[in-house]
């Protein structure tokens, strides 16, 4: 056969080289074991490595020292490090928490051993309830409602379409973390469900109207007063409230409802303000007549007061001296009746025999421009 002369199978010679003798390998496939061209076993390999890494380190035992001082030098400068000035360091030692470190340069130790997660504390975040803004394809900002957060049912039994905002930001950074698993969740959840509570005990012409600050002032409260009770680490600083709307569907039919309402006050005002103003004339009026009445009974009293005790001296007079008193009586009746006549007077002894001429024209025209000039 083509391969007897071989002696070694298809494999090649059990020898040496080419035509040597024969090797002790027995017959070992492989090549030699030896030191010839068929190459090194494992242990070559384990003291080729060796030297080389004696080659790298010629100092022994002390290099490898030096390398190990090195490395757990190196190890332990990693523990540094910076806390930025809106941050919490919290530091956890095998998982368990520690300390929480302050803004600025800081020390661990290294990992495995402790571990720090660093929370910005300081900046303000946002929580929409009831609608999200977003912005459409050519860059306009727009609001969608979230009917299932924002309808809320008031105290008198009517709905009501609420959006409002929550922005809080991180107080405590370990209780943050570790306190609860969700905190924006549950602030969001809670913030609803305050906010839900306030409306059921609220009639919705208050909470559409004045109520609003006194709303918001109370759901921030009770929405603190939960997280702590959670021990969140977590700070409400604002509660805004967007919108207090009856829902879309009815709020035509409500606005002309408020509008009634308000021509109704409005006319109740005017109505007070003119009962405000004429009442009070009427009520001068009337005491400006009482006044006057008042003051011409008085008048009247005191002149016929005036009268009786005139005639009273006058009879007290004639019962004493009649003739004269009838005389003086006879004088004043006729000085009275006759002041505002023409009179003529004609005296016997120079007329007597001689018939007196009497200008009744001239009188009569004299009298009627006197009366003229009194009228005017």
């Amino acid at each position: 056969m083509p391969w007897k002369d071989n002696e070694g199978g298809p494999w090649g010679s059990k020898g040496g080289a080419s035509g040597g003798p024969k090797s002790n390998n027995g017959g070992n496939p492989w090549g030699s074991t030896g030191g010839g061209t068929g190459g090194g076993n494992f242990d070559d390999i384990i003291k080729n490595a060796q030297n080389k890494v004696k080659s790298i380190l010629p100092g022994g035992k002390k290099g490898f020292i030096l390398i190990a001082i090195v490395v757990f030098a190196l190890w332990m400068v990693s523990g540094f490090y910076t806390v930025g000035p809106e941050e919490q360091g919290v530091v956890l030692r095998f998982g368990k928490y520690i300390e929480t470190s302050q803004p600025g340069l800081n020390y661990h130790l290294p990992a495995p051993i402790e571990k720090v997660t660093v929370v910005v504390v300081t900046t303000t975040r946002n929580i929409e309830v009831g609608f999200r803004k977003g912005v459409d394809r050519g860059g306009q900002s727009l609001m969608r409602n979230i009917d299932d957060e924002s309808l809320m049912l008031t105290g008198d039994e009517n709905i009501v379409d609420v959006n409002f905002v929550v922005q809080w930001y991180v107080g405590d950074a370990a209780d943050f973390l570790f306190n609860v698993r969700s905190p924006e969740r549950n602030i969001k959840d809670g913030a609803e469900s305050v906010m839900r509570e306030i409306m059921g005990r609220t009639n919705i012409e208050f909470a559409l109207s004045e109520g609003r600050e006194q709303i918001r002032q109370e759901g921030q409260e009770m929405l603190q007063e939960m997280l702590d009770s959670y021990n969140a680490g977590v700070l409400i600083s604002s509660l805004l409230m967007q919108r207090v709307d009856p829902p879309q569907t009815v709020i035509d039919d409500y606005r002309d409802v408020q509008r009634a309402r308000a021509d109704k006050e409005r006319f109740i005002n005017e109505a007070e303000a003119y009962a405000n103003r004429i009442v009070p004339e009427a009520r001068g009026e009337a005491s400006k007549l009482i006044a006057e009445s008042e003051g011409y009974k008085a008048q009247v009293i005191a002149r016929a007061d005036g009268a009786a005790q005139r005639f009273i001296s006058v009879y007290n007079e004639y019962v004493n001296a009649k003739e004269v008193t009838k005389k003086r009586i006879y004088l004043e009746t006729m000085e009275e009746v006759m002041k505002n006549t023409e009179k003529i007077i004609i005296d016997d002894a120079s007329g007597r025999g001689v018939i007196p001429y009497l200008p009744l024209p001239e009188l009569k025209k004299r009298s009627s421009s006197n009366q003229s000039g009194e009228v005017r």
